[in-house]
Formats: C-alpha cells, sequence, structure tokens
C-alpha cells in the first residue's frame, strides 16, 4: 500500500478517534503524553530541548532577526511594566 495511503487512513482514523472522546478526553490524552514525556526525559532533558529550540529558533531568524526579537520582548516588558506602575498609582490614591 502506498505511504500516501497509510497516512490518509491514519488521519482518518485519529479524526474519528478524536471525535468520539470529545474534547476532554483529548485534552487528558494530551496531559496523560506531556506526564509519560516528562518521566522519560527528566529535568535535564527538558533543558536540552529548550536550548535545540533556541537554536533552532537562532538558524531561523539569523543575528538581525534574532536582534529584534530580543529588542521587542525588551520593549514589550517596559510596556507591561509601565502599565503596572500606572495601575498601582491608581490603587494607591483610591485608598485614601
Amino acid at each position: 500500500m502506498p505511504h500516501e495511503k497509510v497516512q490518509e487512513i491514519a488521519r482518518q482514523g485519529g479524526l474519528a478517534s478524536a471525535e468520539k472522546a470529545g474534547h476532554e478526553g483529548m485534552s487528558e490524552r494530551g496531559q496523560k503524553g506531556g506526564e509519560e514525556r516528562k518521566r522519560q526525559l527528566g529535568h535535564e532533558g527538558y533543558v536540552e530541548l529548550g536550548h535545540m529550540g533556541g537554536e533552532a529558533r537562532k538558524q531561523q531568524l539569523g543575528p538581525e532577526g534574532y536582534a529584534r526579537m530580543g529588542r521587542e520582548g525588551g520593549n514589550a516588558r517596559k510596556d507591561r511594566s509601565e502599565r503596572e506602575d500606572k495601575s498601582s498609582r491608581r490603587n494607591e490614591g483610591s485608598e485614601e
């Protein structure tokens, strides 16, 4: 049987299984799978995966894209901090 046909049959089976399990059932399956993966890899395994993902992303973006991503993240953090400061000052004024 051609590989594409096998893939299509597997896809249809997966869709039928997901429909039967519903959202709750699929969520439970995902959590069980995540717990098993966590058990297999351990802390060090997740650290290694994180480094590999970071390296892959750096390769995708290149030096300019990686620098831009850092600036955007820094700006978002600064904006959030400023909003939180304004909010806390408003709350302090309402307590008087």
